[in-house]
Formats: C-alpha cells, structure tokens, sequence
C-alpha cells in the first residue's frame, strides 16, 4: 500500500531577506524549523535548508536500503553510521550528495560489503528520485 508524507512551509518576505517555517505535518516528530536564504546559501546559523532535508531524507533511506540489502545476503549488519552531504551551489542548484558509510557487518568481507553499499546506493528510493545529480560513495567496514 502506498504511503504519503506531508511537510508545508510558510515564507514571507522576498527570496534575500525573508523567512520562512518548515512543518513536518505527517509526524509531527521534529518540531517546525526556520528557513532562509542565507541558511540555504551561506551559514546555517540555527535554521535548516532544503539541502539539509534531503541529506536527512538520503542517509535514513539509504541505511534502510543498506540493511535490507546486507540482510537478505545473509549478513545483517550490527550497525551502519549513515551521512549524507549535499552539495548545493547558488545559481546551479543542487550539484550533487556524497553518502559515506562505514558499518559493523559480521562475517562480511571489505569487497562485499562496498559492492553492497553500491547497491543500495543506486537502488535506494531517494536516489531514485535524486537522478539528476551525481551520487557519489564512500563505504568502510569497522
């Protein structure tokens, strides 16, 4: 059955000096949060960016990609440490997302466990949606 999630965000004011607020309507789990130009284009200072949304949305649905992945290859891993950097350049747009892995995975080997992680990396749902931007890996067993 499919399933839909739901965010909205309130702006005011122009591009350069306004504001806005992201609500996260579905869950409600993370309390609504500020969004602006400079937090998008330059500093963070305290608010988030759609850039940051997506590497959340990336380095969790990757992670889940990843373990079923390790799983149904009979080694279930012990624990995966996801990060996800998106790239984001004024002007261009977003140019690209960096995932890096590194996790516990006994009884895999180095070889395996990368050819896994390519995997999931490709075939993920938000990779899937996030074609049109380089895609890039780095994975290590620890």
């Amino acid at each position: 059955m499919a399933t839909t999630r739901s965010a909205h965000t309130v702006w005011e004011g122009n591009l350069l000096e306004g504001n806005g607020v992201v609500t996260f309507d579905s869950s409600g789990a993370i309390d609504a949060q500020p969004v602006t130009w400079a937090s998008r284009a330059q500093d963070a200072n305290g608010k988030t960016s759609p850039e940051e949304l997506i590497a959340a949305a990336h380095s969790s649905c990757f992670s889940m990609a990843f373990s079923n992945i390790l799983a149904k290859g009979g080694t279930p891993p012990t624990k995966l440490v996801t990060s996800a950097d998106v790239t984001f350049q004024p002007g261009e747009g977003i140019t690209g997302v960096h995932l890096t892995v590194e996790g516990t995975v006994p009884g895999m080997e180095s070889e395996a466990f990368l050819a896994a992680a390519e995997d999931a990396k490709v075939n993920c749902p938000v990779s899937q949606a996030l074609k049109a931007v380089p895609i890039t890996l780095s994975a290590k067993l620890v």
